[in-house]
């Protein structure tokens, strides 16, 4: 079958007015397959046209898609995503019910906050141990497509991961060993966004031109376009690699020098301003992300991006909790001092 006769319904569908990835679903496995490619396409190559017309920019898919893995696969990194979101969203309980005292106390002697003699650096998604396995599931994202998709659920686990890495300080006893964990901390912050753009930028670049181009017919992938294609699309503009990732980056380097040299009262408010920016702009990407689901339609995704917004909004309010906790006991210990002055 040549690709005329194997792309004449989304040829006709584009002829139509009609967006060419609608038709995928009903064109046979061929035209899926198609359609696959151009999901999956990580180098689009241009060509020269004298159409100048109707097609000024004519595109092809310069790459191949070695295809799935097995859905096992992808119910395992649903149930290791689901982990991740409990073990955090059980830690951030036990802060929120802890005393302030008692928790500064653990933090600074890295005893930190355990479960069943387990320590918290050991259980949460920005340790040590399941750090690495974030990196290999968003590394190998591109051909999970089943059950717990990266393309379309991928930014889900980034955020999870900036919301851990932020909410729970790196739990060691040495300035050295702290450091490490800390350098691995902001390596792996650096590395997941870089790995969940190479999932999720190619996506939307496939979806935007399955939406608003026609097929050519001169091969499988070729399409015309009256615009040039953008790469993530011009409808998504979120990316991994941002300023919440930089702004979280530039949190944890201030609070591994602020360990290391010491928390004086600049340097102090130095970190708590970085964590506080970098909160705000992972609120804001939840709350972005929640709302770009919403639009597009899909009960699970909604479910997945409100749980996590959730999960980062409840840290928001333990860190304001704690602030005006320490707000409040600062006002009464300086109320304390000048009465007992005024007594003496």
């Amino acid at each position: 079958m040549s690709y005329d006769q194997m792309l004449a319904p989304l040829l006709g569908a584009a002829a139509a007015g009609r967006p060419v990835w609608t038709t995928s679903t009903t064109a046979g496995l061929q035209h899926d397959a198609v359609r696959r490619q151009i999901l999956k396409c990580t180098r689009w190559q241009l060509e020269e046209t004298t159409d100048f017309v109707t097609c000024p920019y004519h595109y092809y898919c310069d790459s191949s898609y070695p295809g799935d893995y097995h859905p096992a696969l992808g119910a395992l990194v649903a149930a290791f995503a689901a982990y991740c979101f409990a073990t955090a969203l059980a830690f951030t309980v036990l802060d929120l019910l802890a005393r302030p005292s008692t928790t500064s106390s653990s933090s600074a002697s890295g005893s930190g906050i355990s479960i069943r003699g387990i320590k918290r650096k050991y259980l949460i998604p920005s340790g040590p141990f399941l750090l690495p396995l974030v990196l290999l599931a968003l590394a190998k994202g591109q051909r999970l497509n089943a059950v717990f998709p990266l393309a379309q659920l991928g930014p889900a686990l980034l955020l999870l991961l900036q919301c851990s890495a932020l909410a729970f300080r790196n739990e060691a006893d040495g300035d050295i060993r702290y450091a490490v964990l800390e350098a691995s901390t902001v390596s792996g912050v650096l590395h997941a966004s870089l790995y969940l753009d190479a999932v999720v930028l190619p996506y939307y670049t496939g979806l935007e031109a399955l939406r608003w181009s026609r097929f050519s017919g001169e091969c499988a992938s070729c399409l015309c376009r009256m615009e040039p294609l953008v790469v993530g699309g011009t409808a998504m503009r979120y990316r991994g690699l941002s300023k919440t990732a930089l702004a979280i980056i530039f949190a944890l380097c201030s609070r591994m020098v602020c360990r290391i040299y010491g928390e004086e009262r600049l340097s102090a408010w130095t970190r708590s301003a970085l964590e506080g920016v970098g909160w705000v702009f992972v609120a804001a990407d939840a709350v972005y992300l929640v709302g770009w689901v919403a639009a597009e339609g899909g009960a699970v995704g909604v479910a997945v991006y409100s749980f996590v917004a959730a999960l980062v909004f409840l840290c928001v309010f333990g860190k304001v909790y704690r602030f005006l906790a320490w707000v409040e006991s600062k006002s009464q210990w300086k109320s304390s001092s000048l009465s007992c002055h005024n007594v003496v």
